[in-house]
């Protein structure tokens, strides 16, 4: 990391947001700090804010500010350590009929359909829900520097996609929908193996999985990943 970037990391303005509850602790108050949007963000100093546990949603980067928890553990996979686990070769086996493509720019309309049926049947009891064309595309049709989205089709037809960030070292995997239909093929647990494949393709060190909380059962399978690196106490720890 050049001096510059140190120099931009510390120069860093957040903003927080107002106490709300919390998506993955029942009766918790979460508070997110949000870097300026007025800031430019290089891919360079988003790559660096990604090493100390920052996410971007949209057109925001941004990093937990609760006042009274610290459960939210960043997590990313050292793709070159990474061994698959037998149920995770049969999910691969069982997605081989997929065509996968990676594109820069995705038809918005016909991915809002398939969004809108996994938000309802499978996320009715999130802050994404209910579904609006207005928050897909604020959410995951902001296209920054780098961004890929992530193509499933069965025959022609589209039964998932996964959005992620190129970093100049890594993949930040930053969502997955699918048609809950598909539910049996795994599609969630399919899309972090590609990308873990396509991280080794392309000579990069890690894939960013996001926040893991343990008492979450929401994030409990970020865990099957082993093995795992966990950022704690700002340093990143192997766990096995």
């Amino acid at each position: 990391m050049s001096t510059d970037q140190s120099g931009q990391i510390e120069r860093i303005k957040l903003l927080k947001s107002a106490p709300h509850a919390c998506s993955y602790l029942a009766g918790n108050q979460a508070s997110t700090g949000f870097v300026d949007p007025e800031m430019q963000i290089t891919t360079d100093l988003y790559a660096r804010l990604s090493e100390n546990g920052f996410r971007r949603s949209g057109p925001y980067i941004y990093t937990p500010m609760c006042r009274s928890c610290n459960s939210c553990v960043s997590a990313r996979i050292p793709v070159d350590r990474f061994l698959p686990s037998r149920s995770q070769k049969r999910c691969l086996r069982a997605n081989n009929d997929l065509n996968v493509t990676r594109l820069s720019n995705i038809d918005l309309d016909e991915h809002y359909v398939v969004y809108a049926d996994y938000i309802n049947q499978r996320h009715s009891d999130g802050d994404m829900y209910p579904p609006t064309k207005k928050q897909f595309e604020d959410f995951l049709g902001k296209v920054w520097d780098g961004t890929q989205f992530i193509e499933f089709r069965l025959d022609k037809r589209l039964i998932g996609c996964a959005i992620i960030d190129l970093l100049p070292d890594a993949i930040s995997a930053i969502y997955t929908y699918f048609d809950p239909i598909e539910k049996r093929r795994g599609l969630g647990n399919f899309a972090v193996l590609y990308q873990i494949a396509m991280a080794k393709e392309l000579a990069l060190t890690h894939v960013y999985l996001g926040y893991w909380i343990a008492d979450s059962k929401k994030m409990s399978y970020k865990m099957q990943y082993r093995p795992i690196e966990l950022l704690q106490e700002n340093t990143w720890n192997l766990s096995k």
